[in-house]
């Protein structure tokens, strides 16, 4: 979880510098139609960043966590 925190901090801030405020657009040659939007990385979004984060690593650890709680210490350590 710890692992999990820390990437989605760093998620959440590389998020926050690199695409907030940026503008883009598309354009339609038939029609010559254009679609402006601008991305707004607000802190609600972050907190969900970091919430699936700590999700994802939860639901990543759980099955080597309990393959390494069932494992005998000494077979565990002679494995590494």
């Amino acid at each position: 979880m710890i692992l999990g925190a820390g990437g989605g901090v760093i998620g959440c801030l590389i998020a926050y510098i690199g695409f907030n405020g940026i503008r883009a657009s598309t354009l339609n040659f038939a029609s010559f139609s254009q679609v402006t939007f601008a991305f707004a990385v607000t802190p609600m979004l972050l907190v969900n960043g970091l919430i699936y984060a700590l999700l994802l690593a939860l639901i990543g650890g759980v099955m080597p966590g309990f393959h390494a709680a069932k494992m005998p210490i000494v077979s565990g350590l002679r494995e590494m």
